[in-house]
């Protein structure tokens, strides 16, 4: 990554591809002339970077004539010295493919954010509304639990105890959803959590379970226990981490982030388009990222809770009715995926 003390321009973040420190991106066996896209990751792409803020840069590679014939794929080229991160055209695909918050930002970038593009890299970005589905609901609203853990904890004075445990029960009906690709199936009602009054001492209220297997395989229900469990545990270690993200000053860095996924997946859904770039909300997610929604203790205040509140109120709503089909269409991805890797046994890309 690249830090520097002036604010970067566009014309800068170009210049600096050219230094010996981004010299992978040219001598690398995956990369060089295979690069169809690179843009802008992080801040910079959200357009809340800051001065200190560190370039991260994201791409795509085709994939090879003898990766292609002998399944021999790659999955990413990383650079750690330069947050720098290229995936492979046929694992970007599976990634868009899952709707994954960080790889579908990619496709939503403003036109002049994208510092390299070839005629394969605009016709991807031509096709985007094709990963576009339902799956987005599940996979931002996991990221978004995932950055909700960073800023909760149950001491928290402007949430109450209730409010929390509905946190932790969303984070849970999250990683449920995926379960059933990675687990026995079983069903829905079978595994049913809830929040009801609690019998413990010092909560109002807490997360119930109601569980109806039979002949279920322990060792996937093992699984599943522990994952839940990690969540609930996460949130009970979370004012540690609030110490630390308060320390380096970044506490207002996780919540934009928070409120700029769940801005992203509500345009995917209401819009079906990817707006990385959040021009509209500019001011208030810098706002927020600068501190003025933290109290005297370095703390969410209540305004901004009140603000998330309205957004996750927007994403139930536009989850609710999209027009969104349920799964990407594969068809049309496949036939991409085919027509791209023709063209690269011929030689003609």
């Amino acid at each position: 990554m690249w830090r520097k003390n002036k604010k970067m321009t566009l014309e800068k973040i170009k210049q600096i591809l050219h230094t010996s420190e981004y010299d992978f991106l040219r001598t690398n066996e995956h990369l060089g002339e295979n690069i169809i896209l690179l843009t802008l990751g992080g801040s910079h792409a959200y357009g809340i970077d800051k001065e200190e803020s560190d370039v991260d840069i994201r791409g795509i590679a085709l994939n090879t004539k003898p990766e292609i014939l002998l399944g021999n794929d790659f999955d990413a080229v990383v650079d750690v010295p330069t947050d720098t991160t290229i995936y492979s055209f046929n694992k970007m695909l599976q990634l868009l493919s899952s709707n994954n918050p960080n790889t579908i930002e990619i496709l939503g970038c403003r036109p002049e954010q994208y510092l390299h593009l070839t005629p394969v890299g605009q016709e991807l970005l031509d096709n985007r509304k094709m990963f576009l589905s339902k799956l987005c609901i599940h996979s931002f609203g996991g990221y978004a639990s995932a950055q909700m853990r960073r800023l909760q904890n149950k001491a928290a004075r402007l949430m109450d105890q209730t409010e929390h445990e509905t946190y932790i029960l969303k984070s849970i009906e999250n990683a449920k959803y995926d379960f059933k690709s990675r687990y026995y199936p079983y069903d829905e009602d079978s595994v049913r959590l809830y929040i009801d009054e609690s019998t413990q001492p010092g909560y109002d209220s807490e997360i119930f379970m109601d569980v109806a297997l039979t002949h279920y395989p322990l060792r996937d229900w093992t699984g599943m226990w522990n994952e839940m469990k990690s969540i609930v545990s996460g949130y009970n270690r979370i004012g540690k981490r609030n110490e630390k993200a308060i320390s380096h000053d970044k506490l207002g860095k996780h919540m934009a982030h928070l409120l700029r996924l769940f801005m992203m997946c509500i345009d995917i859904l209401e819009k079906e388009d990817i707006i990385t770039y959040r021009a509209e909300e500019h001011d208030l997610l810098m706002q927020i990222r600068n501190g003025e929604f933290l109290d005297e203790n370095r703390q969410p205040t209540a305004d901004f809770y009140e603000i998330l509140n309205e957004y996750e109120k927007r994403f139930d709503y536009a989850k609710e009715h999209t027009s969104l089909p349920e799964i990407p269409d594969y068809k049309r991805i496949h036939e991409f995926k085919m027509y791209v890797n023709e063209q690269i046994v011929k030689g003609t890309i």
